[in-house]
């Protein structure tokens, strides 16, 4: 499996802001990224987000190709609290409309009048139906929903290309190593909604709300993915774990404020028929007796900077396991130093079966050669005699 962030566009000398805002050009350059290294699955093309769709709605929750970093540059998240401290109360009351309405409001920019759109929750009397709707007839409110309808017509474009993609890639031979993602609760809140400084400080100042939270968001991500994995007709779900790597928490509040939550989503994919590929970014080996608590056979874990050895055996029986070739490597590595890499994991991990050669992290420019012969000495070398 290659995963690649924005290679394929570098790979057909095009820049990220090539391929977020000329759509066509997504399809060309992924086809031939996956058709020339010749791995044995895609992963989509979604990468490339539509450039026009973020420029619509005046995106403020990370910086892109053209706008903040230059064009030949990747995305940069813009970490910040979205979700403030006291505001814990209102998603778990009532996740949908703090996401649609709350959050929405802050880090779209041209969508920040949808702050006055009162809940709905209201008894609706004869006398008293039209008061909720009164913001909807404000011009600010309507310019949003404008931008809302202008911002879905560029989506629809976007859309168009990637599953022109999705549906000939099989047809050559390269099936989907996933459907969509989901995620843990934890990131959820840590990554776009408080930002790693405010999930840090709640867990010490509010950890109850934290946790409540925490659940609150477990059935949603539950049906994002079984929704995602149904429409697509695809069982396998990736979930990049973000703030669980080793040194983000101790072992104890991994135990408490992380596995749990992750766990019910894990669980609740599982009863659905849904295959969770679980991405460990970073380091995960203080993580791996924690992560055994699983039903063999019904999860795959892409492991990142991880012990390799320790990986396999932790959970050989248990889950398959995926990655660690290092982005270094590829970088600035000799085609020798990939083939000898890959001889390792193929030796340390592929006895019995359950390993599956990957990258161990988003991949964007890096030495073509080292790709390519990690791939191909992984078709002659990693098979059974």
């Amino acid at each position: 499996m290659l995963i690649p962030s924005f290679a394929p566009a570098f790979y057909s000398g095009l820049t990220p802001h090539d391929v977020m805002y000329d759509y066509d050009k997504i399809k060309v350059a992924w086809k031939k990224f996956f058709i020339d290294f010749q791995p044995d699955t895609h992963g989509g093309c979604e990468v490339p987000s539509p450039g026009r769709f973020l420029d619509i709605l005046d995106f403020k929750l990370y910086k892109w190709p053209g706008h903040g970093v230059s064009p030949e540059t990747t995305y940069q998240c813009i970490e910040g609290e979205y979700m403030k401290a006291d505001e814990y109360d209102a998603l778990i009351q009532d996740p949908f409309y703090f996401l649609s309405f709350t959050w929405a409001s802050r880090i779209f920019g041209a969508l920040e009048p949808l702050q006055t759109i009162p809940h709905r929750a209201s008894i609706f009397e004869m006398y008293g139906v039209s008061f909720p709707f009164i913001p909807y007839g404000t011009p600010p409110v309507q310019a949003a929903y404008r931008a809302l309808l202008e911002a879905g017509n560029e989506a629809v474009k976007w859309i168009g290309v990637i599953n022109s993609f999705s549906k000939e890639m099989p047809e050559l031979g390269f099936p989907a190593h996933q459907a969509g993602p989901t995620k843990a609760p934890f990131d959820v809140i840590g990554d776009t909604l408080r930002g790693t400084r405010g999930i840090m400080l709640d867990m010490y100042r509010q950890p109850d709300k934290l946790l409540q939270a925490m659940e609150a968001m477990t059935p949603i991500m539950i049906q994002t993915g079984v929704g995602m994995a149904k429409q697509a007709g695809n069982p396998l779900i990736f979930m990049p774990l973000h703030k669980g790597a080793d040194g983000f928490l101790s072992d104890e509040q991994y135990k408490k404020f992380y596995w749990p939550t992750l766990r019910k989503v894990i669980m609740g994919l599982i009863d659905e028929g849904v295959v969770p590929l679980l991405w460990a970014e970073g380091g995960y080996n203080s993580r791996l007796e924690v992560i055994r608590d699983l039903p063999k056979g019904k999860t795959a874990w892409l492991f990142d900077l991880t012990d390799m050895a320790k990986a396999k055996k932790a959970l050989d029986g248990i889950a398959c396991v995926m990655g660690n070739m290092p982005m270094d490597l590829l970088t600035v590595g000799t085609p020798q130093d990939a083939k000898e890499h890959a001889k390792k994991l193929i030796d340390t991990c592929g006895k019995g079966g359950g390993y599956i050669m990957a990258n161990g992290a988003f991949f964007d420019e890096v030495k073509w050669e080292n790709l390519k012969t990690i791939v191909d000495f992984t078709k002659e070398y990693g098979v059974y005699k």
